[in-house]
């Protein structure tokens, strides 16, 4: 995750649940598919509202650390709000809770895994943290392996450190928990043909692409487009040989604003602004905002561009949908719901 990712911390959840009673065979079929797709919630250790798991089939508890000191085991960020979080799979045994570990300039991966011991032992003690906390996997946020970019050790050998790293944490919490990576909107940094086996998802990161005046998050290509649309992030990892049945959609629930807005701004925060003009972008299908004097200062999601992209999900059959991060909508939740209800086809 970015920035906000690792020091704001806001994150996640998830759970899963069967939509109303069908009235037909179609329509059976239709909602058992639908309720197979992933909505994934990531939750982070600052905050602590509790998820509401009507919305959710899994949430992604941010973060665990690489202790930099010993580089063989992880520390946790407020162990007691992840313990809490942990403690609803006793009355909602449904729901998947992962600890996810890393995080925008969260360091230690590259020493860590170049190393045959501490990566083993680091492995180890992911399989206590799962086992103590009887929870359902581990989530790897390294951003990302053989690059600095979030001012963090690198080493050429990162990638191929990676899969190795993969393959021990796989190893040894076994073939019945989850393992789950995010990656970045360009499939860039993983060996993804050497790593896909090991792996249940892959969460593209598909946000944070741009500042205004470009939308951070777009479906499709426009004038607002940046380096890469989610469309085009989706092409990148089918090309680079993730498969459909593993790929989530990573969606932004916040917006980043400019001049007197804040760099990260909450949507509960968006449908609050006065004196700025709300636009929609038809081809890359994001709305957008603008200041008083036309200029372009916020891009965000709303309600109907993430029910856009849970579509385009559903259409093209991915495995799912993630979002950073559930405390970010607004109180009622018109995000979360909205990503939910178009996911599993529910009116309620």
């Amino acid at each position: 995750m970015r920035k906000l990712h690792y020091f704001l911390g806001i994150i996640g959840i998830a759970t899963l649940a069967l939509t109303t009673s069908c009235k037909n065979n179609n329509q059976n079929e239709e909602e058992t598919t639908a309720t197979d797709k992933v909505v994934a919630a990531y939750l982070t250790w600052e905050n602590e509202i509790d998820p509401d798991l009507r919305w959710v089939t899994q949430i992604n508890y941010a973060f665990g650390l690489v202790d930099t000191n010993s580089f063989d085991k992880i520390n946790i960020l407020n162990e007691p709000r992840f313990a809490k979080i942990a403690a609803l799979k006793k009355t909602n045994p449904e729901i998947k809770i992962l600890l996810s570990i890393g995080g925008w300039a969260a360091g230690g991966f590259s020493e860590m895994a170049a190393n045959n011991s501490t990566r083993k032992l680091f492995a180890a003690d992911c399989k206590r943290i799962v086992d103590y906390y009887q929870i359902d996997g581990i989530d790897v946020d390294w951003e990302y392996p053989s690059s600095s970019e979030a001012g963090i050790a690198s080493s050429p050998n990162d990638i191929d450190n990676f899969t190795l790293l993969l393959k021990d944490i796989r190893e040894a919490i076994g073939n019945d928990k989850m393992l789950t990576i995010a990656t970045i909107a360009d499939a860039l940094y993983v060996d993804f043909p050497a790593v896909i086996d090991y792996l249940d998802m892959v969460n593209i990161m598909a946000y944070d692409i741009a500042r205004p005046p470009f939308h951070h998050a777009p479906l499709y290509r426009s004038q607002y487009a940046g380096r890469i649309t989610t469309h085009e992030a989706v092409d990148a990892h089918l090309n680079a040989g993730v498969p459909a049945d593993k790929l989530v959609l990573g969606i932004p629930l916040y917006g980043h604003g400019i001049d007197s807005l804040p760099d990260y701004t909450y949507y509960g925060d968006i449908m609050q602004l006065k004196d700025y003009t709300f636009h929609w972008d038809d081809s890359a299908k994001v709305p957008y905002m603008t200041d008083k004097n036309g200029k372009f200062a916020l891009c965000y999601e709303d309600t109907n561009s993430v029910a856009i992209k849970a579509n385009y999900v559903l259409d093209r059959d991915l495995k799912g949908i993630m979002y950073w991060e559930y405390t970010l909508d607004a109180k009622e939740l018109p995000l979360v719901k909205t990503i939910y209800k178009t996911m599993t086809k529910s009116n309620n």
